[in-house]
């Protein structure tokens, strides 16, 4: 495919995908989900890609959807948005959370709208200190889609996402560290190499285990104890019977650097 909307590339088994649309704020439109929907489905296929890094061009991260794309005037016929979530904005969180690697979010600039609650789906979460989450949906009478609902109470509890969620205010990369909505902020100059920095940490280690890593945390909220230790069991079988796993071990007991192949 032809990229108009995003930049990708593949490059020493990280996979950088950028959303570049910004003069509009890097807003979604119909073409850029097909973009995405591509490059993501490139990033599934390629079995030499052991981390995921998404970001934005410009000044801002993702202003969430284009309206423009699918402006409706007062009066006219509405337009069915709940077909538009289902097809473009739901397949791609879960997307992003079933890839089996982990999945960095570079938030460079302002997150409104489904550009916030994207971002709140990748695994490791990273920000400019410039930076800014705004839930933008009450401003336009909807609600926080994308995961938004389901992201905002578990990540920083009930009564700070409501007032996210129904107040629209701006919440600075800072406080949203603080809170622990994010992993960390750093200067805006620095933002870029730090995202790398960690991408290359994640492209030389064991990559299955930390893809079983996020698959626990993400199905611990809907088991209960018996269950979750059940799945550690699982998991921990099949892991010790990894390369990774031997090499670990083996790099341990000689005092030297493990050389992680992601199996």
């Amino acid at each position: 495919m032809n990229y108009e909307n995003i930049l990708f590339e593949i490059t020493d088994g990280i996979a950088k995908l950028t959303l570049n649309r910004p003069d509009k704020l890097n807003s979604f439109t119909q073409a850029m989900h097909e973009e995405v929907r591509h490059a993501m489905a490139q990033i599934q296929a390629d079995k030499s890609v052991r981390v995921m890094v998404l970001t934005g061009a410009g000044r801002g991260f993702c202003a969430g959807q284009d309206l423009s794309d699918r402006a409706v005037e007062p009066g006219s016929r509405g337009v069915d948005l709940g077909d538009s979530v289902e097809k473009n904005y739901a397949p791609l969180v879960l997307a992003l959370r079933a890839l089996p690697m982990p999945v960095i979010c570079a938030v460079n600039g302002v997150a409104a709208g489904a550009g916030a609650n994207l971002a709140l789906a990748c695994d490791i979460v990273l920000a400019a200190r410039s930076a800014s989450f705004v839930e933008a949906f009450c401003r336009l009478g909807l609600i926080p889609d994308t995961g938004g609902t389901y992201f905002l109470p578990r990540l920083i509890g009930g009564a700070r996402a409501m007032g996210l969620a129904m107040l629209g205010e701006k919440l600075t990369a800072e406080r949203a560290e603080s809170w622990g909505l994010i992993w960390k902020c750093y200067p805006d100059e620095c933002l870029a190499e730090e995202t790398m920095a960690l991408a290359s940490h994640f492209a030389s280690a064991p990559t299955k285990g930390l893809a079983f890593t996020k698959q626990a945390l993400y199905a611990s909220p809907s088991n209960n104890l018996e269950q979750q230790l059940k799945l550690e069991c699982g998991m921990m079988s099949e892991l010790g019977n990894s390369n990774d796993y031997r090499e670990g071990v083996a790099a341990f007991m000689a005092k030297r650097v493990p050389e992680f192949k992601g199996n």
